[in-house]
């Protein structure tokens, strides 16, 4: 098992966590914890960019311990996604929480990114 990752600590409950869970090959295997706002979503996206930049071409997110997900998530998310569309790379959202599911489906991308 291959695990690093980021962890930021903010005593609510709601702490938050991206964690590269494992590689095979150009499969990355991600897991988000806790909340998701514009100053996490920074620090997934340069996760996700360096990602990309070793040959990923195949992400897998799972989000089913996200508690809050805001607008800033949904862009790293999609700007990461076009990305490897452009490569002919595939990301899936899987597992998402209630939350998670609600904001994608109120955007539209549920049938992009949870298939």
């Amino acid at each position: 098992m291959y695990s690093r990752g980021l962890t930021a600590k903010k005593g609510d409950g709601n702490d938050f966590s991206f964690t590269e869970d494992r590689r095979m090959g150009t499969s990355y295997f991600f897991t988000m914890r806790g909340r998701v706002t514009m100053s996490e979503a920074s620090h997934v996206e340069y996760i996700l960019n360096k990602a990309l930049g070793a040959g990923c071409t195949y992400l897998v997110i799972n989000m089913c311990f996200v508690k809050i997900f805001t607008s800033a998530g949904i862009r790293v998310i999609l700007a990461t996604y076009k990305k490897l569309r452009r490569i002919g790379g595939t990301l899936k959202i899987e597992n998402p929480s209630e939350t998670v599911r609600n904001v994608i489906g109120m955007t539209a991308l549920d049938e992009l990114l949870m298939k």
